[in-house]
């Protein structure tokens, strides 16, 4: 069993238990289920390259990524500097997150959110619009096609969006490009763990041209946005590199900039 196999054997066991322990209903009863929030899609339509801010406490290969981790510093710091969008890892027993992590970020800021975890049924959904996401990521690894289809169609349904995530060009024949037009493309190798931002210009310049298309992973400097930009790359999804600088207003104003200049 290789470790992605082990992520979803674990999320299959805590869906399970969601369902067991929630339910529709308890999440419709939720305030912020009914909240229009604002739209992941369109915010990131806004800027000339978006940046998308992780809220990541840490990771599996590396751990916690910075001592005094607190996910509402960071989600202030990105609240007050405007960044596109904010991811929030939800995630527990690999990456250290919490569903509560956005429902605390939702309560203070107006950005768009994104729910980052390993969605594989329908109730992780309506968990994540209960809890305050505008959108939330896919992945096209451990997802059939039809499941895809499914799972965006049911986000949708609740005025969700959509990241789907690939890490390699074989999973393009799953996407509905008609369907799925914000792909998120992750320059890490799922068996190595090694990144290469050149595979965002591979896979990017394989989907057609009208996908917004998302970098993630890896992005730890000024000339790696720069790179994306001109490798016709629409955003990036940025979260170790902004938590563990010393200085993280100071390094989201510095990509911020030169996301939006010429």
């Amino acid at each position: 069993m290789n470790f992605l196999q082990e992520i979803i054997t674990k999320k299959k066991h805590e869906v399970t238990e969601l369902l067991i322990k929630d339910s529709l209903s308890r999440f419709r009863d939720l305030e912020l289920y009914h909240k229009r929030g604002t739209s992941f899609y369109s915010e990131l339509l806004k800027s000339k390259f978006g940046i998308i801010a992780e809220i990541k406490k840490g990771s599996p290969s590396k751990g916690i990524f910075k001592d005094g981790f607190d996910h509402l510093v960071l989600a202030k710091i990105y609240n007050q500097l405007r960044v596109n969008a904010i991811s929030v890892i939800t995630d527990e027993h690999f990456f250290y997150g919490n569903i509560n992590n956005l429902s605390d970020t939702a309560k203070i800021t107006s950005i768009p959110l994104l729910r980052k975890d390993f969605i594989i049924d329908e109730i992780q959904i309506h968990q994540a619009k209960a809890f305050g996401a505008s959108a939330i990521l896919l992945i096209a690894e451990v997802l059939e096609k039809n499941k895809i289809k499914d799972l965006t169609n049911a986000a949708h349904s609740l005025e969700l969006d959509v990241l789907l995530e690939l890490h390699s060009s074989s999973q393009i024949e799953k996407i509905d490009f008609d369907l799925n037009k914000i792909i998120g493309i992750n320059n890490r190798d799922l068996l190595t763990f090694k990144t290469d931002l050149s595979t965002s210009y591979e896979i990017g310049k394989l989907l057609p041209t009208n996908v917004y298309k998302v970098a993630e992973s890896g992005i730890s400097n000024i000339d790696d946005i720069k790179f994306l930009k001109e490798n016709r790359l629409n955003a990036a999804l940025i979260g170790e590199h902004f938590i563990s600088a010393s200085n993280t207003n100071s390094e989201v104003s510095q990509f911020l900039k030169a996301a939006n200049e010429d």
